[in-house]
């Protein structure tokens, strides 16, 4: 078996969505038999898996200089598929010199450049959902929505969505995840002081927050822009279903004829979905139904065998 040193941008005990894939591609890995250990100057993997191509160029540099004949294999993120362009001259640098480029979704992969496209394969983000799920609250319809403050997520959107429904409505969003841009700790704060239909519980521990997301009714997804994000992997593995802005990395997992999609930034067209969900229980559902369409995407067997694959091309 061979020994894989992983370069991850995101420091040690950050809950960004990074980190929480380089462990979890780490745990995959040594359950597969290898020896997995973290990047550094005294690594001397036979194999480095460097996650943020733009954000990880200076390790696979490192790595090409001190290991030449060694192969390096490059994970995508939304930022390097999303980037404004000032970077992408690294970014094309670290995909030339990548013996395999990992794509978290469809529509990732589609967007490699030409000529680099051969290298990539695609691995669809897994989750195995906890054995005793638990059931939704029945005094609201709750509602989550699960990462990281900061202005490409969008994050204060659905709130707004639930500003000024009827009465009879029971909607209640529930919003989970740190602060990564300052403003919004206030924005927050002063939105759940006024705001009696939303509550935002801070950073909690992965698993906790999962669990909260999983006895919601609903993952809400309201970011500009998304590379391949773990929260819908994390939903569609226990049967939440999903409405969400058709960025690349949701419609690249979920698929371009998803029903639960709405219009980036807009939370009239939220609003309206989140009420038709609440009080349309047929189309709850279909939506339900479209997610586990895709369940097998997201089964820990599924990502498991891509990787075991993936080492095998490149670790004789």
């Amino acid at each position: 078996m061979a020994t894989i040193s992983i370069a991850c941008p995101a420091p040690r005990g950050s809950q960004t969505g990074n980190r929480v894939t380089a462990l979890r591609w780490a745990g995959i890995l040594r359950r597969l038999g290898h020896r997995v250990t973290w990047w550094n100057a005294a690594a001397d993997g036979e194999l480095l898996l460097a996650l943020h191509a733009v954000k990880s160029a200076p390790a696979v540099a490192e790595f090409r200089r001190r290991f030449p004949g060694r192969p390096v294999c490059v994970a995508l993120t939304g930022t390097d598929v999303n980037q404004d362009g000032s970077t992408a001259g690294v970014l094309h640098e670290t995909l030339r010199v990548a013996d395999r480029i990992i794509a978290l979704q469809d529509q990732m992969a589609a967007r490699v450049p030409a000529e680099h496209r051969h290298k990539v394969r695609v691995i669809v983000q897994s989750f195995a959902p906890p054995p005793d799920l638990p059931t939704p609250r029945t005094d609201c319809f709750e509602v989550c929505v699960l990462g990281h403050l900061r202005a490409v997520k969008d994050p204060l959107l659905a709130a707004e969505a639930v500003r000024e429904l009827p009465a009879s409505s029971r909607l209640h969003v529930v919003q989970l995840g740190g602060v990564l841009e300052t403003e919004y700790a206030e924005r927050a704060r002063r939105e759940q002081a006024t705001n009696p239909r939303y509550e935002w519980r801070g950073e909690l521990p992965r698993a906790e927050a999962v669990r909260i997301m999983a006895g919601c009714r609903l993952l809400v997804m309201t970011s500009r822009s998304e590379g391949g994000p773990s929260a819908v992997s994390e939903a569609v593995a226990c049967r939440v279903p999903v409405v969400s802005t058709p960025t690349g990395g949701v419609v690249g997992l979920l698929g371009e004829d998803y029903p639960g999609y709405f219009p980036v930034g807009d939370a009239a067209a939220l609003r309206a979905l989140l009420l038709r969900c609440e009080l349309d229980l047929k189309f709850l559902g279909e939506l339900r139904a479209a997610c586990d369409r895709v369940r097998p995407r997201v089964a820990p067997s599924a990502e498991r065998a891509a990787w075991a694959t993936l080492v095998r091309e490149l670790v004789a």
